[in-house]
């Protein structure tokens, strides 16, 4: 499998596991180079310890975060769980055979070592070393799947305390709604339903990988996403990650014709302002985002349908832009539902 360097989402994922392994065998290297003895034929002193651990965790970081990248994109989508169990078992030998080979090497070139490898995989005290590195293996699991849950780079907000107290963000928010899902809904049954979002809403992450674009939340068929106003008008990337979903899709005609016998079409309203960004909830947290601005975007994307556009922006939005890719057909000032002054929308197409 390739792995393009221009894909952001891997490097943040590598970026993340290279740091966890790093500080991971740091760690193992000051608590048992202070106080300890050495139970092994293989003695090291802290310093020592660390020089192997900066190496080593890297090399292991790479090959950990491979590993959560294809069970991302390959395995965890279209396998069950008792798949994933064994997939997970699987890479745990694997990822242990390659520490120990990476561990012997890295161990060679600093310091050499006349014992041989098998001898040194089973050396005294090495099996709660490999106990400490599949906790460490399940603890950087678990963080990754929470800040999937939270949306990437949330989770180091909410440790900051960043969402603690309400404050105000100038963002760009899209609702992405299915067409035509009551339709699709009762032509395909409930259960193939839920299987026709799912993928779609993983093509949608695919599609998304270089985007700057933050999944805000999934509700139903519909799909909220956001970006920071820099971000968002950066390269017109707001825009562009409408076209990149809907591309995705079409390179995938065959597989959704052929499993689900139609084309999945979506449609979206775009508006920007500001909003108020805060944790809310007890006993589940969560990130809200409060404020007109999504309410407009809402009410924006319902006029798709009545406008016959696959995508509608504010005239708010549309002041910021200077896209040579894009262009912008005025529609009129438009009654929004909920809204007593109307909005100037303006319909968006590829240039």
């Amino acid at each position: 499998m390739a792995f393009p360097l221009t894909n952001k989402r891997r490097w943040r994922i590598l970026r993340f596991y290279c740091i966890g392994w790093t500080l991971a065998f740091v760690f193992l290297s000051i608590v048992r180079g202070v106080g300890t003895t050495e139970m092994g034929s293989l003695k090291f002193d802290t310093t020592s310890s660390l020089l192997i651990s900066v190496t080593l965790g890297p090399i292991m970081g790479l090959i950990s975060g491979i590993g959560q990248i294809l069970t991302e994109e390959r395995v965890q989508q279209y396998r069950s769980l008792i798949s994933l169990l064994i997939f997970r078992f699987i890479y745990g030998v694997v990822f242990l055979a390659l520490l120990i080979l990476g561990a012997y090497a890295v161990y060679q070139l600093y310091f050499g070592t006349t014992l041989d490898l098998v001898a040194f995989a089973i050396d005294d005290g090495s099996a709660a070393i490999y106990f400490y590195v599949l906790s460490v293996d399940v603890f950087l699991t678990l963080l990754r799947q929470i800040n999937l849950m939270l949306g990437e780079g949330n989770l180091r907000k909410l440790m900051q305390g960043k969402f603690y107290t309400p404050r105000e963000e100038e963002r760009i928010f899209m609702f992405l709604d299915l067409s035509s899902s009551t339709q699709l809904a009762e032509q395909l049954g409930h259960l193939n339903y839920s299987l026709l979002i799912q993928d779609c809403f993983n093509d949608l992450g695919n599609a998304l990988a270089n985007n700057s674009a933050e999944i805000y939340q999934y509700v139903g068929d519909e799909a909220v996403l956001t970006w920071t106003l820099k971000n968002g008008l950066k390269n017109d990337s707001c825009l562009k990650a409408f076209y990149d979903f809907k591309s995705t899709l079409e390179k995938k005609r065959g597989y959704y014709e052929k499993k689900y016998g139609v084309l999945p079409f979506f449609k979206a309203g775009m508006h920007t302002g500001m909003v108020t960004v805060t944790e809310v909830g007890k006993y589940k947290k969560e990130i809200a985002y409060h404020g007109d601005t999504l309410n407009t975007a809402a009410r924006i994307q319902e006029q798709c349908n009545s406008l016959g556009s696959e995508l509608l922006i504010s005239e708010t939005l549309v002041n910021l832009f200077n896209s040579s890719t894009y262009s912008f057909a005025a529609l009129g000032s438009i009654s929004l539902k909920g809204k007593e002054e109307k909005v100037v929308l303006f319909a968006v197409s590829q240039i």
